[in-house]
């Protein structure tokens, strides 16, 4: 079998899905499967050049814009391309923040209370502070931190907001809550589907933003995360009710965070999680048992058989 691995893309993730693109070949190679890394610069242009390629399937190793929100997941569907991950409408929803916790809501999973704005719509931050305090400020449909920003002032607040119109044309205002950083990785399908170990995550800025991401260093990573039973329990269930409820498909991860109270928020789900040597989802699938090259010979394996 031969895998042709899509990443790099145009998005403002792009270096980090490059990175992801060269680990999952080395992985793919070590694990005994043929493996190229494409990068991805169109759409059309892979679809032309897909027949040299002399691929079997496709990981999907693209971050952001139309590697993540369907619309590349859409036309692998429409050529009958085998590729791994969710299909094209769990993607689409899941990289549009608000569609995500919307959906994880009305499953019964605790989100932050929040709003959506678009560049139409003004938002009354003195009155949203006076009621949630510290409030985050985010990209709809961004990784990799790109754009969010956690403020303590209307002024702060405006700011933000106009830098993530540079970015993105809707934003998602959240109540910041304050306490500890987990993530879920959830692999297979349906009521199939298991958590694996929660991580926890301690940057050693204070907040886990893009540098603080792919700095090798700058953040402390603890697996299995130190959870009394009945939190590390919930952290799974919950994780495993939004990737279902979601639809997504064979893997995904799902960040929350774990208030000073013991309540747990989920924040959002991620169908083409990154892959780089500071990722998450490998680390929670090391304290699985399975090293890097085993997990994404079962990524191929689960997403060409489903």
């Amino acid at each position: 079998m031969k895998i042709a691995v899509l990443c790099g893309g145009v998005s403002s993730e792009r270096e980090v899905s490059l990175n992801s693109g060269a680990a999952v070949e080395a992985a793919l190679k070590e694990a005994g499967l043929g493996a190229v890394a494409v990068d991805v610069r169109s759409i059309p242009e892979l679809l032309r050049e897909w027949p040299s390629l002399g691929a079997d399937g496709a990981f999907i190793a693209l971050h952001g814009g139309w590697g993540e929100d369907g619309r590349l997941q859409s036309a692998l569907d429409a050529e009958k391309i085998p590729y791994t991950g969710s299909r094209a409408r769990s993607c689409m929803t899941c990289m549009d923040k608000e569609a995500g916790r919307d959906a994880m809501a009305r499953a019964g999973v605790p989100v932050p209370p929040g709003i959506a704005l678009t560049p139409d719509r003004d938002a009354d931050f003195a009155g949203l502070m006076g009621k949630w305090g510290r409030i985050v400020v985010k990209p709809a449909s961004n990784g990799s931190t790109l754009g969010v920003a956690i403020v303590s002032s209307p002024k702060d607040a405006v700011e933000a907001l106009n830098s993530v119109w540079d970015i993105d044309t809707k934003a998602i205002i959240e109540k910041f809550i304050p306490g500890r950083e987990l993530t879920a990785t959830v692999f297979g399908n349906g009521k199939d589907s298991f958590a694996m170990p929660i991580v926890e995550i301690r940057p050693h800025s204070g907040f886990y933003d893009y540098k603080s991401k792919y700095t090798k260093g700058a953040t402390e990573y603890i697996c299995p995360a130190a959870l009394d039973e009945a939190t590390a329990r919930t952290a799974a269930e919950y994780a495993r009710k939004s990737h279902e409820t979601l639809g997504c498909r064979t893997y995904s991860r799902i960040d929350f965070r774990l208030a000073d109270d013991g309540a747990l928020y989920a924040l959002e789900a991620n169908t083409a999680p990154g892959m780089t040597e500071t990722s998450l989802v490998p680390k929670a699938a090391r304290a699985h048992g399975w090293p890097f090259p085993e997990l994404i010979a079962e990524i191929v394996k689960d997403s060409f058989a489903s």
